[in-house]
């Protein structure tokens, strides 16, 4: 195994396409799904801790999310209707995903493995993974508005879907981003003021 693989290994996340069974007008690759997925992880830690005066390490919460589907560089991105089907195909692709992180950590260089370790598999007791999976859903939905606004009406219905999870997870720190921020990504560049003088 080649020392310090990881970091070509995950250069390649560009070439991991996700939504394999949608037909999409503007796809979408594993990198560019992560840095968003950070972005809006990072943006949920801020709101809780400037918002909401409750303790975050929002920069802690964004690199999480920068590596949360690091594992797919050598699992592929399983589509959601089969990876969440029935609870025996969930636990046996957890326990691939674990594989794929300890593959990953093991092409880092020793002195780093055990830094990344709390990137790559994140303690279960961490109060603010709750704003990652609302990051990471989040993502979804904006790439369904994305599609609907280029005319693909291939995600109307996951987009209606998402939205509605979106809701039922209760997270103040998700409502306020909802209600804030989601607005303005039906808005095109003029409307969003960006060439304004």
């Amino acid at each position: 195994m080649v020392t310090g693989g990881f970091y070509a290994l995950l250069s390649r996340m560009r070439y991991i396409a996700r939504w394999g069974l949608m037909r999409s007008s503007i796809p979408e690759n594993l990198q560019e799904h992560s840095h968003m997925a950070a972005v809006l992880a990072h943006a949920l830690g801020l709101i809780r801790r400037e918002v909401f005066g409750l303790p975050c390490d929002a920069d802690r919460l964004a690199a999480i999310a920068l590596y949360h589907d690091a594992s797919e560089t050598l699992t592929g991105d399983l589509p959601t209707p089969i990876k969440y089907h029935d609870p025996e195909i969930r636990t046996a692709y957890k326990k691939i995903e674990a594989l794929a992180v300890d593959k990953l950590e093991n092409m880092l260089p020793a002195e780093l493995q055990s830094s990344y370790h709390g990137y790559l598999s994140p303690s279960a007791e961490e109060d603010f993974l709750p704003l990652l999976k609302a990051a990471d859903k989040l993502c979804a939905y904006l790439q369904c508005v994305e599609e609907r606004k280029a005319g693909n009406h291939e995600f109307l219905s996951a987009e209606r879907q998402t939205f509605a999870s979106l809701i039922e997870m209760g997270l103040p720190e998700l409502d306020y981003f909802i209600e804030k921020c989601l607005p303005a990504f039906e808005l095109d560049l003029d409307e969003l003021g960006a060439m304004d003088p």
